[in-house]
C-alpha cells in the first residue's frame, strides 16, 4: 500500500472495517469507467432468484475539488445522480426507494444494495459494491481496539459530508446485542462507510463509489427513513459454523444465520429484536 494510502484514521471519522483476508486487487479504473460486471441474486444456498445485479468495483479516482461540505455533496450529485437512478430503474425500483438495506459479507468483501418500491415490500438486488481496503479477522467486534468489524443487524444513524475520507455514514454500533455480549469497558464505535481506500475499522469504498452510496443512503435520511445494515462474516455460514471450534462463535453465527436464512427465503427488511442475553430474534 502506498504511503498516501497508509495514513491512520482519526477522531470520529472512522475506526475502520477489518476483514480476515488479504486485500483483493481488481484493476482500478478512472471515474465512470468501471467494467460492466454482474452477479446473480443474493448468492449462497437458498437464495431467491433475481436478475443479475451489477458489481461495482472500487476505483482510484479521488475527489480533489472544493473542500466545503456543500461542494463535496454537489460533486457527487453532478457525477452520479443519473447513474444511481439507472441502477434502480434497471432493478425495477423507483429512486428514491421506499426501503433500503445494505448487506455486507466480510470474507467476500462485498456490500450489497437492496431496495423496495414500498415499505415492507419485497427487496430487489440493485448492485454489489466491492470493498476497497480491509484487514482483520472474522468474528464480531467486542471491544475498543480489537481490530474487528461488527457483525449483526444495524442501521445508519449519522451522515458526515466533511469526512477525512470525502463522504461517510455511520453504522450504529454498538447495538443492544453488542452491549450485552461485548467485553466490559469501552466497546468502541464510529464504524463508518466512507471514501478513500484506507481503513482500520470502517468500510473503505473509494471516493467514486461512496458518491453513489451517499446519494442512495442520504436520500433515505432526507425522508427521515433509516437504512438497515446487515453485516455477516461470509455468505457461506453453514461451512463457517461447521469448521469453527469456539462454542461462543458457533452460537453467535448460528443466531446470525437465522436472520440471513429468513432474508434469503423472503427478501424483505427484517424486524429485529434483541433478548436479555443479547440474542437476535426476528418477527
Amino acid at each position: 500500500m502506498s504511503a498516501s494510502r497508509a495514513s491512520f484514521c482519526r477522531s470520529s471519522v472512522c475506526l475502520a472495517l477489518l476483514f480476515s483476508v488479504a486485500p483483493a486487487s481488481p484493476a482500478c479504473h478512472a471515474q465512470g469507467a468501471s467494467p460492466p460486471q454482474t452477479e446473480p441474486g443474493v448468492g449462497g444456498a437458498g437464495a431467491p432468484s433475481a436478475a443479475a445485479a451489477p458489481v461495482r468495483d472500487f476505483t482510484d479516482w479521488s475527489y480533489d475539488g472544493d473542500d466545503s461540505s456543500k461542494a463535496r455533496v454537489a460533486a457527487a450529485h453532478k457525477a452520479k445522480d443519473a447513474e444511481v437512478e439507472k441502477l434502480f430503474s434497471d432493478a425495477g425500483v423507483p429512486f428514491p426507494p421506499a426501503d433500503l438495506v445494505l448487506i455486507g459479507y466480510k470474507k467476500e468483501r462485498d456490500v450489497e444494495v437492496w431496495a423496495a418500491a414500498k415499505g415492507g415490500g419485497e427487496l430487489k438486488h440493485v448492485a454489489t459494491y466491492k470493498v476497497c481496503y480491509a484487514s482483520g479477522g472474522l468474528g464480531p467486534k467486542r471491544k475498543q481496539g480489537d481490530s474487528q468489524v461488527p457483525e449483526g443487524f444495524y442501521e445508519l444513524d449519522y451522515y458526515n459530508s466533511h469526512s477525512l475520507f470525502y463522504l461517510s455514514t455511520r453504522v450504529n454500533y454498538p447495538n443492544a446485542s453488542d452491549r450485552k455480549l461485548g467485553k466490559k469497558g469501552d466497546l468502541g464505535g464510529d464504524i463508518m462507510i466512507h471514501g478513500n481506500c484506507v481503513s482500520i475499522g470502517c468500510l473503505a469504498m473509494s471516493d467514486e463509489r461512496i458518491q453513489e452510496l451517499w446519494i442512495m443512503t442520504k436520500a433515505m435520511d432526507d425522508r427521515k427513513k433509516r437504512v438497515a445494515v446487515y453485516l455477516f462474516p461470509t455468505r457461506e455460514l453453514d461451512t463457517l459454523i461447521a469448521g469453527e471450534s469456539s462454542v461462543e462463535l458457533k452460537e453467535f453465527w448460528t443466531n446470525l444465520k437465522v436472520g440471513l436464512d429468513r432474508f434469503r427465503k423472503d427478501p424483505r427488511r427484517l424486524k429485529v429484536r434483541v433478548d436479555g442475553k443479547g440474542r437476535y430474534g426476528f418477527e
